[in-house]
């Protein structure tokens, strides 16, 4: 089986040809992203293999498959970005990888609040220019505080596990109440409820219409004044000018995001000689209680090979009239 995959990276590489040792798959790799330029590129490929930041949209998925492509293998678990009903119509299947490993974005939503909590980020830097004083980093005891748990999935969990064994108290909002999270003393309760009682609010949710935008204006106005506000998830859970307004105001104490809503034209690229064009990301940058990294939660050595050896089971499931882990509108 001949498969392109777009917005490989050097990791992507490596995972891949690791995983299909031995298999009956043809890999070629392309740096550029799926866009309605880039998508000739996949002509005469049956497989093609996308990334979040790829476009699915109609006009994408109708140069696909004019090009003979009959497989949408998603080599992650979201799926928002892609026109499940054009998809069907033209008669693409689309399979995801539903579950990588949770452990790795839990425990990167974690050192964020960490590394906020006790300015590690400011804290190197000054050391590494020779000052040594304290001033200004000043954390708190994570012990005791409450944290908010906006999707309690496995990721959500995995999260929850990790802050009740600092002694937090954990509360949680979910359509789907988990009963493990209940094991563990959350209590589960409306979004508002949620922020004005919670320290530490992480967003572990997918995206939908229910969740775009989840965190707005008026739902920061419910947080607590001087709470943290942490995304591993997707960058549409928030709205980000209403992040920047309240930063300004101090309502918001901290940000951690491994997300952005625009990230697309950004992330998986070097782009340090060039003026950052993003007038948003930018401003976000520019405050001290802020850290992003960029979309790099799931990156962790278990997480791609696990990414890998799901992927090209789907993509095998598929050859042999067993399809897995399939996408529908």
């Amino acid at each position: 089986m001949r498969m392109l995959l777009f917005s490989s990276q050097h990791y992507d590489q490596e995972s891949f040809e690791r995983a299909s040792s031995g298999l009956p798959m043809d890999l070629h790799f392309q740096p550029a992203r799926l866009t309605l330029d880039t998508a000739p590129l996949a002509h005469g490929y049956p497989a093609v293999c996308a990334f979040i930041n790829d476009e699915l949209d109609a006009s994408v998925l109708e140069l696909l498959a004019a090009g003979g492509t009959q497989l949408i293998a998603l080599r992650s678990a979201g799926y928002n970005h892609v026109d499940l009903p054009a998809a069907e119509r033209l008669g693409l299947t689309v399979v995801r990888v539903p579950a990588y490993s949770p452990h790795a974005v839990a425990e990167h939503a974690v050192a964020l609040v960490m590394a906020l909590n006790r300015r590690l980020h400011r804290a190197y830097n000054r050391t590494r220019e020779g000052d040594f004083t304290l001033h200004g980093l000043t954390g708190f005891d994570l012990h005791g505080k409450t944290v908010g748990v906006v999707g309690t999935g496995q990721i959500g969990e995995a999260f929850a596990r990790i802050m009740a064994g600092f002694g937090c108290q954990l509360l949680a909002h979910d359509p789907y109440p988990n009963p493990r999270l209940l094991a563990l003393g959350a209590r589960y309760m409306p979004l508002p409820e949620l922020l004005r009682e919670s320290r530490i609010v992480s967003l572990h949710c997918p995206l939908n219409d229910y969740s775009h935008h989840l965190i707005n204006a008026q739902s920061l106005a419910q947080m607590q004044h001087g709470a943290m506000l942490i995304n591993t998830g997707r960058g549409a859970l928030v709205d980000t000018p209403a992040l920047i307004e309240a930063l300004k105001s101090g309502q918001l104490g901290y940000l951690g995001l491994d997300v952005y809503e625009e990230e697309a034209q950004l992330f998986f690229q070097d782009r340090s000689d060039q003026p950052l064009q993003d007038d948003v990301l930018a401003r976000l940058l520019t405050f001290p209680n802020v850290i992003i990294t960029a979309h790099q939660a799931f990156l962790t050595r278990e997480a791609l090979d696990a990414i890998a050896a799901t992927t090209l089971a789907n993509v095998i499931g598929w050859t042999a009239g067993n399809p897995q882990n399939v996408v529908r509108s």
